[in-house]
């Protein structure tokens, strides 16, 4: 688990249940106990058990919590995800932090493995990435759950590699010369890749000698078109609105790379719901 997912969980619990559970309190004692089970309301990915696992003993240690699948696996519809037993309050004051954090992730994780099935139906070896747009101090979990879909990671971090995009190049005066000054910077070993919108941009990618050409919302027509002028000179990326439904009219012989912001901006939070079994009190 990333070191900074209690400090997630704990701003959850501060935000959810900062004063306590008044319901919850109202109606039963302390010594109250119940056995809990998060259950998928529809076939899913699930990722996030051990988060989940965290927030119930982050709200009561004592609480016995019991992961019945693994971060990844296919879970079909009503199959049981996780158990926890012990205090009812803690375990409906738990429970919503819990869920947001499970369906949230499962829902990447499920987007995720769908976009990886359609690159290996594509038959030509296209990579799926994330991007960097996630929710503000979700990117560790959430590029997790698209690792755990079947996709891969770009970037993590402005700080990983050089990603020249089009206010570089305006800011610059050229992209020619945006490279230049990138590679006179960047370490040795730092690839330096570039967003080109039109084939002109990807002759002075090429020429400038980039090692990765993003080509960012262009068309089949277009991409079939700057494939052919790169010539195995760089890797290819695909970039911008790329969908499930248009996925295999971009997947195209020679490109490399699809990435989807989707996998994590847009991806819907899965249906999980938590049921609770109550037991006599002590």
């Amino acid at each position: 688990m990333h070191p900074r997912t209690d400090t997630l969980i704990d701003l959850a619990l501060e935000e959810d249940a900062g004063l306590g559970d008044i319901t919850s309190q109202a109606i039963f004692s302390s010594d109250h106990v119940s056995t809990a089970q998060i259950l998928a309301r529809e076939d899913l990915v699930v990722f996030g058990l051990e988060v989940a696992r965290r927030v119930f003993l982050r709200v009561d240690p004592s609480v016995t919590v019991c992961l019945l699948a693994d971060d990844g696996e296919n879970v079909n519809k009503g199959n049981a995800v996780l158990r926890a037993e012990g205090s009812t309050v803690s375990l409906l004051t738990a429970e919503r932090t819990a869920l947001n954090f499970l369906q949230r992730l499962s829902g990447i994780a499920s987007l995720s493995r769908r976009f990886a099935e359609a690159a290996r139906q594509s038959g030509h070896g296209v990579r799926v990435v994330d991007t960097r747009k996630t929710t503000p101090g979700w990117r560790a979990l959430e590029k997790a759950a698209v690792r755990s879909g079947g996709c891969f990671n770009h970037r993590s971090s402005l700080g990983e590699h050089v990603l020249i995009k089009e206010n570089h190049i305006a800011a610059a005066g050229s992209l020619s010369e945006a490279v230049k000054r990138a590679r006179a910077f960047a370490p040795h070993c730092a690839k330096i890749e570039v967003e080109v919108e039109s084939l002109q941009e990807v002759r002075q990618a090429v020429e400038s000698g980039a090692e990765i050409i993003m080509l960012d919302n262009m068309s089949p027509a277009q991409i079939h078109q700057a494939v052919a002028l790169i010539d195995q000179a760089a890797i290819v990326e695909i970039s911008g609105g790329v969908r499930l439904e248009t996925f295999a009219d971009y997947a195209l012989p020679g490109v490399d790379v699809i990435s989807v912001g989707a996998l994590t901006h847009s991806a819907p939070a899965v249906d999980l719901s938590m049921t609770l079994a109550t037991e006599l009190e002590n």
